[in-house]
């Protein structure tokens, strides 16, 4: 029984050492593994990353290291460690230390009840109020608009067996949320509760902006319910359209002045932002056919080690 270890790295140097240690001594732990292989997937990061990667896995062959040829973000790595993996089951773990390898053997133990997929649960998240704030409000406008129910306390911390990986890596579309992916693929799936530890070293790279560009990413790779929304809003601004030119009418046959130059403008300019905004929306879709039609790699490796 393999199992693989998917770890995408990026500006991390100050806590792979750590990270490799604590996870070589929870793996040896672990009954019903014959074997095992940890695969760090380094981002093109601004720092010693992958210098670190590279010394460990000359040291051990359960290494396998792979660098990318510039920074494609953390889904598309996670992607190249799934798709190089070997494992009968699969672990995808982040850097940063927040959630414990410790916890791996929690995972294993959990999947042998007869689940494919196993996730992590993290309680009393160790983040910023502005990070939970933000990753709230991120799940909040998913859900609601990519119609899949996600538990905001799930990041990617999970473990997924052979059957799941084949069918992950059989969706080749260039935009990547392995969460969301894995969702959406249904399978058997458990959970288990883990300790969300402070970050080892640094501060989180993702920022509003980030989250809000992912959802966006997400949203239009998984739902047209944006599309759906912008006709319901066309209608309703053309019902209540109509039903301002009938009272208009009434008061013109009444006598009454009708001098509605200040309304007329900004009926105009409001209907101006709708049109350019759902202009906007049909532009984002025809943007991913787009994407997609180009049929370019979802990563390009430059590096590679064992």
């Amino acid at each position: 029984m393999l199992l693989s270890i998917i770890i995408p790295v990026y500006n991390c140097e100050d806590c792979l050492t750590t990270l490799y240690k604590r996870i070589i001594q929870t793996v040896n732990t672990l009954s019903g593994i014959t074997d095992y292989e940890i695969i760090f997937v380094e981002d093109c990061g601004q720092d010693n990353s992958w210098q670190i990667i590279e010394t460990i896995a000359n040291q051990d062959t359960h290494i396998r290291a792979i660098q990318l040829s510039r920074n494609f973000g953390q889904h598309n790595s996670i992607t190249a460690g799934i798709e190089l993996c070997k494992g009968d089951w699969a672990i995808v773990l982040d850097c940063d230390l927040q959630d414990r390898p410790e916890d791996i053997a929690n995972l294993w133990q959990k999947a042998q009840q007869g689940y494919d997929i196993v996730n992590a649960r993290r309680q009393k998240r160790q983040d910023s109020w502005w990070r939970k704030i933000t990753s709230s409000l991120y799940h909040i406008v998913f859900e609601w608009l990519a119609g899949l129910s996600y538990d905001p306390q799930v990041a990617n911390f999970r473990i997924i067996n052979r059957k799941v990986i084949s069918a992950y890596n059989s969706m080749q579309e260039s935009s990547r949320a392995f969460g969301a992916q894995v969702q959406w693929l249904g399978f058997t799936t458990g959970y288990i509760d883990v300790q969300h530890d402070n970050r080892y070293d640094g501060e989180s790279t993702y920022t509003f902006r980030k989250l809000l560009l992912l959802a966006i990413e997400v949203i239009t790779s998984y739902s047209n319910k944006p599309l759906i929304i912008s006709i319901g809003l066309g209608l309703a601004i053309a019902f209540l359209a109509v039903i301002a030119s009938i009272w208009l009418m009434i008061k013109s046959f009444l006598g009454i002045p009708v001098k509605e130059w200040t309304s007329l403008i900004i009926s105009v300019w409001f209907l101006g932002g709708v049109i350019i905004s759902n202009l906007g929306i049909v532009g984002l879709y025809i943007g991913k056919i787009y994407d997609e039609t180009r049929k370019r790699p979802i990563y390009v490796i430059s590096k590679k080690i064992n």
